[in-house]
């Protein structure tokens, strides 16, 4: 059980609740881990306009969400593999593709597998990308800009997995059919 306050509109601090509208507008409620991170103005005000700015980049949002799942899984961070697990299902990732990125593994679909490999090689190599993995993500189809647009994600994406890790916010209904653990 987590320590750390699951606000509401009401309870959060008042530099936070601007954030928290806008994370309420975006997903129709407000994520227990944004409502734990809204204890910090600092961190959940530095989270939503990355995210904002990820979510309006060039990439689709199957391929944002698996992005996301990889950083997840790779930083073994339960609430963020369940939201995104949700949140991918949700934009169309199939679920052989999701249980694949679950299980450490490619999703079949080509594209998703260059833009996983890519995000659990930036965090595994901690960004120090060599010749041949950027060239296995160009060779996918995709441009520099794109590998410079995942660095963003992957960013933004470590900010949860590590705020959940560290505050371990209790899953909404909706996401507790997601559970997982690092050692399943």
């Amino acid at each position: 059980m987590s320590n750390y306050p699951v606000h509401t509109l009401k309870s959060a601090p008042e530099a936070s609740k601007k954030s928290l509208e806008t994370l309420q507008s975006a997903f129709g409620f407000i994520p227990n881990i944004a409502a734990v991170m809204s204890t910090s103005p600092v961190l959940i005000n530095s989270l939503v306009p990355v995210f904002g700015n990820v979510h309006g980049g060039s990439f689709s949002e199957p391929e944002i969400q698996t992005v996301l799942l990889t950083n997840a899984v790779t930083n073994a961070s339960t609430y963020p593999v369940a939201l995104h697990t949700f949140l991918a299902l949700q934009s169309d990732v199939t679920e052989a593709d999701v249980d694949a990125i679950r299980h450490g593994n490619l999703p079949k679909d080509t594209k998703l597998a260059a833009l996983s490999r890519l995000a659990k090689t930036l965090i595994e190599k901690r960004g120090r990308l060599d010749a041949n993995d950027q060239e296995k993500f160009l060779q996918a189809g995709f441009s520099p800009e794109h590998l410079l647009e995942v660095i963003t994600i992957v960013a933004a994406s470590t900010i949860t997995n590590y705020t959940g890790s560290v505050v371990q916010p209790s899953l909404e209904p909706d996401l507790q059919k997601h559970s997982w653990s690092a050692t399943k």
